[in-house]
């Protein structure tokens, strides 16, 4: 197996960004997707993660687009962290995106009224959406776009996106999330066995400021 998947890693964020962008931009159901998130008009709105970075391991070693692909998660950010409000804008994403794979909505502004219910320890209250990315159990995972008004891409990684394009699972220590790291990283090996997987550290507890 040759390392032409990996012939973006290492070059400049500016570079990877560009590239992002080509990428995504080559992908009919992720640009349909963005386009009808954008008529929504919700509260910063985001697409992040997974359906993010699988769209660049699919297009860099020829897979088909949205392999390994079960959802494609949107955030926002609404002050109206009530169950009804946000079931309501569900509902709305769910009628105006149709289609494979579907899309799942998240209100980050209500994340840490369920967390603990779900995880068993209390969860971080978010003041944003991309915020919501810093806490991710990978900083591979911590990507999040959209498109604007203009057409243009706007990419957001708080960790850069060398580890996506270097086909690297990294620990992010900031919460105790080692089962999650390494149940996420069992998966998409087994879809892209390209990916190489850096260990959870055994005494790091990291603080944001060191990310």
């Amino acid at each position: 197996m040759t390392d032409d998947h990996l012939r973006y890693s290492g070059l400049s964020i500016s570079r990877q960004t560009e590239t992002l962008r080509e990428i995504l931009r080559a992908s009919p159901r992720m640009m349909d997707v963005m386009e009808r998130v954008r008529l929504l008009d919700l509260p910063d709105a985001w697409i992040v993660s997974g359906a993010i970075y699988n769209t660049v391991w699919n297009a860099l070693t020829g897979r088909p687009d949205m392999h390994g692909v079960n959802d494609i998660d949107l955030f926002y950010f609404d002050p109206d962290t009530t169950w009804e409000a946000e079931n309501r804008v569900i509902r709305r994403v769910a009628e105006a995106i149709p289609g494979k794979p579907p899309v799942e909505t998240r209100n980050q502004a209500r994340v840490h009224l369920w967390y603990e219910q779900r995880f068993g320890r209390p969860g971080p209250k978010f003041s944003s959406s991309r915020e919501a990315l810093l806490y991710f159990a990978s900083r591979t995972h911590a990507v999040a776009v959209r498109l604007e008004e203009d057409g243009n891409l706007a990419v957001h990684a708080p960790f850069g996106l060398d580890n996506i394009f270097s086909f690297r699972l990294v620990p992010n220590t900031i919460r105790p999330n080692r089962e999650t790291h390494e149940a996420k990283a069992a998966r998409q090996m087994a879809l892209w066995p390209e990916l190489e997987l850096f260990p959870w550290p055994k005494h790091a507890m990291a603080t944001l400021e060191d990310t």
